[in-house]
């Protein structure tokens, strides 16, 4: 069993980003300097049978979240994660029929979410800057049972 090291990758780039972003000015009176804002799954809550090394990677995404924003604050930092069912370029490369079953388990609206809506939530998050160490998931209700 091989446990997934995704969350590595977001790690790294999260400190890196964080490192340009902490010696620059402050935005505002409370001394924000910067905003970041990684992408999970859903998969870091609940996945199907099989799928340990996908859960494992982006619950550890998930999981950084708050410990992100708490080490962050100190440069002016937020932090939020968004797991999400997108319509992306990755999902584009499965068959119609897996892409359709996907969609069929989201509650409401039965559909994958479109990136131009993703890309609303980070806006909304980048605005309002008292939402710090969050995971809002965007997923119109999906909850995966195993199969």
């Amino acid at each position: 069993m091989e446990v997934g090291l995704g969350h590595l990758g977001t790690f790294n780039v999260m400190r890196l980003a964080a490192e340009r972003m902490a010696p620059t000015a402050s935005a505002d009176e409370n001394e924000q300097r910067g905003f970041i804002v990684n992408t999970a799954s859903v998969a870091a809550f609940e996945v199907q049978i099989g799928q340990i090394a996908y859960s494992a990677s982006k619950g550890g995404v998930a999981a950084m979240t708050i410990v992100a924003a708490r080490d962050l604050a100190r440069s002016g930092i937020r932090a939020d994660t968004i797991p999400g069912i997108v319509d992306t370029p990755m999902l584009a490369t499965v068959s119609e029929t897996y892409r359709a079953g996907l969609a069929e388990g989201v509650v409401f609206p039965k559909r994958l979410a479109r990136p131009d809506e993703f890309a609303q939530l980070v806006l909304m998050l980048a605005e309002h800057d008292y939402i710090n160490g969050e995971t809002v998931r965007m997923d119109g209700a999906l909850r995966v049972v195993p199969q």
